[in-house]
């Protein structure tokens, strides 16, 4: 049954490839609802006025033998009017050299199918138009009118143009290619924009056949140069109408128009293309969705072609939220370095209140390995001659080009007690232009931004660190994909001098448009401070009427993270309040966990075997491949303690199973967990603090052996 079909009689504004993609996304019927409205048969007034405003625009064809190429019309505005709504008047020619031509002087033309894209770069402003040819004037061409639409500005550079004389060009020369040569390459390899045509035709004469032409944009680099016939290219979250890859899935053709903005010099492509739904590399490509792929026909090179010269002015926003294929790489490399710990940079030092500071820590090389917000990253210090492993969660967001992470002073309470010493160094030994040791975050405490309910996130002191992470990730993501995600924040500081990230989540809240919203509790008031003042809302510790004040009646996920009567005061109102178990998500290391009133622990089965008295170890170093092997005894711990009892230094963060920092692979014999939750585990994994060796049937040595 088509139920699509049966809501929206008539028509679809969507052809099969169209709809194809839309249904492999998810967003088939609601674009089918939309499509409707927004695409129309015919020209409202805003958009004739539009088009008569435009110095130029560009036109996607289908040549003789079904392949498509994207050319450029253009003279001074007003060349193009509406005759009436269901008609375009363009009086304009084609360039020589351009595909474009051979329709303007063949005599039986009409019904010809053409796709236009008007673009003023200044505003980015676009309109998008489908038609076929009226007739051929001696001046141009007339075009009816089949669909009509709007497009939204996202990944325009923006760019003022001038006409120059023509007359003061050199002579237009045409070069032919059936590779990319040097210059080719040169061209592409630093475009931040171009133009793709595509068509799709299945003899059903429907207006949502025929020619599409299209805006393509990103950073310098954006587009990937294989060889010298293959291009690689990123497909960013757009309006979901997937009008050119829709046109590609169905007909596997495309034409690129490459502009040099400065020379007026074109590059125009056509070529076979193919979407690539399943790419390894789409993950590795910042703001990629999906990829697709052109390979080369036939190219033209046109010199001296445009009396037009564009200025730059800056970039789309959006383009900030993408990559370029030499970031994609150093991300692939970042992924593959993150069990190692590798040299990082500080590049500056803020204080955020007067016990807190956050160090911006920077690669040495490459990028950042990718994470969630709210994970944590592990520092390595040698101290003395020791070596001491640190966690610390990263107070910047996945978009960031850094990591962030903020450290309190620590007073050192016990004498073999260390958290105060690495403290005390970070805040009064480190300096900008240090160098760290650093491992890549990793941890299950994290934002889930698949959830469809609005988030919470509860913190008090240094709980605040993966808060401020998941707000600023959920800021840039909710500007990528225009659907920002809900998110209260209820802080709780004793004091304003206490109060970190205040000044940063103020400015969030203002830049989210309504979708953040920050609350704070202070236990420690200045004189005349009153809740309601601008910097505080709530006297006291956070509370259930508090809780209640701030949340409308909806149902919500909730992260809580600060210290562990916080937390489980928190985590007992909101079970109070009717809040499930699996709702609440909480920041656990060592001591500071929740009891929970429904416990979700998956044992392994392996705790219920016998713990061995003696087994044979072997730690191998996962980035030489040397390996340290050692008798172990049921007496010498955790693996994790026998691994620092013979020198070595895995990461560690909670010791309790928490954390997942001591996360390291099995590849050869078994071992418990101590009751310890190993639900997030894969296969073959197991965290060094809580894990012991199985042991065997009969007097055989167990043997266990893992890389670290």
């Amino acid at each position: 049954m088509n139920t699509t079909s049966e809501q929206h009689p008539g028509p679809s504004p969507f052809h099969r490839g169209e709809q194809k993609l839309q249904a492999l996304m998810g967003v088939r019927e609601n674009m089918e609802t939309f499509g409707r409205r927004v695409i129309r048969p015919s020209m409202p007034e805003q958009h004739q006025q539009f088009y008569q405003q435009l110095p130029f625009v560009f036109v996607g064809h289908a040549d003789n033998k079904g392949q498509p190429w994207a050319s450029i019309l253009f003279n001074p505005p007003g060349f193009m009017t509406a005759v009436n709504p269901q008609q375009l008047k363009i009086s304009a020619r084609p360039i020589p050299g351009d595909p474009l031509l051979d329709i303007f002087q063949t005599s039986n033309t009409p019904q010809t199918r053409l796709g236009l894209l008007g673009i003023e770069l200044p505003t980015r402003r676009r309109n998008r138009l489908a038609g076929h040819i009226s007739h051929i004037e001696e001046d141009g061409i007339v075009l009816n009118i089949d669909q009509c639409f709007g497009n939204c500005p996202q990944y325009i550079q923006s760019r003022d143009v001038q006409f120059i004389a023509p007359d003061t060009l050199p002579p237009a020369s045409i070069e032919i290619l059936s590779v990319f040569d040097d210059e080719a390459m040169a061209t592409i390899q630093q475009a931040d924009t171009f133009f793709v045509a595509s068509h799709m035709a299945d003899g059903s004469g429907e207006a949502s056949e025929g020619v599409d032409v299209s805006h393509r944009g990103g950073k310098p680099g954006f587009v990937r140069i294989d060889d010298k016939n293959k291009l690689t290219i990123p497909d960013y979250l757009g309006n979901n109408h997937f009008n050119t890859l829709g046109n590609i899935l169905e007909n596997g053709t495309a034409g690129l128009l490459f502009i040099d903005f400065n020379s007026g010099d074109v590059l125009t492509l056509t070529g076979r293309a193919e979407v690539l739904l399943d790419s390894a590399d789409t993950e590795y490509f910042q703001g990629a969705e999906r990829l697709w792929s052109f390979e080369l026909i036939e190219a033209r090179r046109i010199k001296n072609a445009l009396p037009l010269r564009w200025n730059f002015n800056d970039f789309s926003a959006n383009i900030a939220l993408t990559g370029s294929w030499k970031e994609a790489e150093q991300a692939r490399i970042a992924e593959q370095q993150r069990q190692q710990f590798l040299p990082f940079t500080v590049i500056d030092i803020v204080d955020e209140s007067n016990t807190i500071k956050s160090f911006y820590l920077k690669p040495e090389s490459g990028k950042i390995a990718r994470f969630l917000a709210g994970q944590f990253l592990s520092l390595k210090f040698t101290l003395a001659g020791k070596t001491i492993i640190r966690t610390y969660t990263a107070s910047s967001a996945p978009e960031d080009e850094h990591y962030r992470i903020s450290v309190k002073l620590e007073s050192k309470n016990q004498p073999d007690h260390d958290d105060g010493l690495i403290s005390s160094y970070l805040h009064q030994q480190i300096k900008i232009g240090h160098t760290l040791q650093l491992k890549a975050p990793t941890g299950s405490f994290h934002l889930q931004t698949q959830s469809p309910r609005p988030a919470v996130l509860i913190s008090a002191g240094i709980g605040i660190t993966p808060m401020i992470a998941m707000a600023r990730h959920a800021l840039f993501e909710g500007f990528r994909t225009r659907n920002p995600k809900p998110l209260t924040l209820i802080t709780a500081a004793k004091n304003t001098e206490q109060r970190a990230f205040f000044a940063e989540l103020t400015a969030l809240s203002e830049q989210s448009a309504g979708s953040i919203h920050s609350f704070w509790a202070l236990s420690q008031l200045q004189e005349n401070q009153q809740p309601g003042d601008g910097s505080f809302h709530h006297k006291g510790r956070i509370n259930k009427t508090f809780i209640q004040a701030i949340l409308a009646l909806d149902d919500y996920d909730f992260y809580l993270c600060g210290p562990t009567s916080f937390m489980q005061d928190t985590y007992d109102i909101l079970r109070q309040l009717g809040t499930a178990d699996g709702r609440i998500y909480a920041e656990e290391f060592g001591p500071a966990s929740l009891i929970r009133d429904e416990e979700v622990i998956t044992i392994n089965q392996a705790q219920e075997e016998t713990i061995a008295d003696n087994a044979l170890v072997t730690f191998v170093d996962a980035a030489t491949g040397s390996e340290i092997e050692q008798q172990w005894t049921k007496g010498d711990g955790s693996l994790l303690e026998f691994a620092e009892a013979h020198g070595l230094t895995p990461s560690y963060g909670c010791r309790s199973g928490q954390c997942g920092a001591c996360k390291v692979t099995l590849s050869e014999g078994e071992v418990s967990h101590h009751g310890a939750d190993t639900s997030n585990l894969k296969e073959q994994e197991v965290l060094l603090c809580c894990a012991k060796p199985v042991a065997i049937a009969g007097d055989k040595l167990p043997n266990v052996k893992i890389e670290i």
